[in-house]
């Protein structure tokens, strides 16, 4: 099985690359599937993450040979971004790219998995942590209990706070209402701020009109994307998390219905598509910037020395009230207190 994934990989990048560089693609034996699968991701249509999702639906069909045939779901078409871990549990979809801050109640392993305020922007610290450390095979049991297959996950750049009005030291977070989700919010909360759980989708319209003062994006892309500098135009200099990982989740019937070549080959789609996230947002991030720049963004003053020992305080309370969650979140942690020593 290791040799297959390894070779499919090493087939599905240099697919990729050929395509970019119009050197032709592969195509798909015209047949009816032997499986039909649902995909739903958080983003919009034309989006650029979505764009990325759309790929890997592409690679999964183009390397089985069209034996998988994946439909694409963009947010708000059939299943909402807070309804993605469980119709992907229930088999109503397939597939499904989540946010786990938004089902936090279902698997609160999942808030330790996407990282904790205060983590590293390290990438390759990061793959350490999953592949060679020992989280990989705690979270495949923790979504395993769920009845998900648990696959390999990607990683997206730093986690900012867009606010309607100028943040010029930590105590103007005290009152304000941001959408935060899950670790996120509780980080605020310890500012003073108050959390609000929304979905992407909605922080547009609760910016305009009020509803929310603020709000986190899963990274600079998703500020630009939602164009949330037409209603928010002040960036806190401090990111909440210096990454988010997030991972591709199966309906596990749905997974045990594969054979064992076209398992390894969604597994070494995921592998690539991962991959592919990273590559892109670093440059999505640099060009998200100078866009909202362009269009207004203003960055908050350099917080003070009084305000980064605060941030950081804010951050540190969170790793026992998260380790006294579950199990799996327990053991996710102690693996995170014995690299810290």
């Amino acid at each position: 099985m290791l040799k297959t994934i390894q070779k499919i990989k090493k087939q599905l990048v240099v697919g990729s690359m050929a395509a970019a560089l119009g050197l032709g693609a592969i195509s798909s034996t015209a047949h009816a599937a032997d499986h039909n699968w649902r995909f739903a991701n958080l983003y919009s249509r034309g989006s650029a993450f979505g764009a990325v999702y759309e790929s890997l639906a592409k690679n999964i069909e183009t390397m089985s040979n069209g034996r998988i045939k994946v439909q694409v779901l963009y947010a708000g078409e059939g299943v909402g971004s807070t309804g993605i871990f469980g119709a992907v549990k229930t088999g109503l979809v397939t597939m499904g790219a989540t946010f786990q801050s938004l089902n936090a109640g279902e698997l609160p392993a999942g808030l330790v998995e996407i990282g904790l305020p205060g983590g590293t922007s390290d990438a390759t610290e990061l793959t350490t942590l999953f592949n060679e450390k020992g989280w990989a095979p705690i979270l495949k049991r923790a979504y395993g209990e769920q009845g998900l297959v648990w696959l390999d996950p990607y990683i997206q750049p730093a986690v900012y706070v867009i606010t309607k009005k100028e943040i010029k030291s930590i105590d103007d977070f005290k009152g304000l209402k941001i959408r935060a989700p899950g670790a996120y919010g509780k980080f605020l909360r310890n500012l003073g701020a108050s959390p609000v759980s929304l979905a992407w989708g909605e922080i547009y319209t609760s910016l305009s009109t009020g509803v929310i003062d603020g709000s986190i994006g899963s990274n600079m892309i998703d500020h630009r994307d939602g164009n949330h500098v037409e209603v928010a135009k002040y960036m806190y200099k401090l990111p909440l998390a210096g990454a988010q990982v997030l991972p591709i989740i199966v309906n596990r019937n749905a997974w045990n219905k594969l054979t064992p070549d076209l398992q390894a080959i969604v597994q070494a789609a995921t592998t690539v598509h991962a991959q592919a996230q990273l590559t892109k947002s670093k440059l999505w991030e640099s060009e998200a910037v100078k866009e909202m720049q362009a269009k207004g963004l203003k960055w908050s003053p350099e917080p003070s020395a009084a305000d980064k020992a605060a941030w950081t305080a804010a951050g540190s309370k969170l790793w026992d009230e998260y380790a006294a969650a579950d199990k799996y979140s327990k053991e996710l942690i102690d693996v995170l207190r014995k690299e810290a020593n």
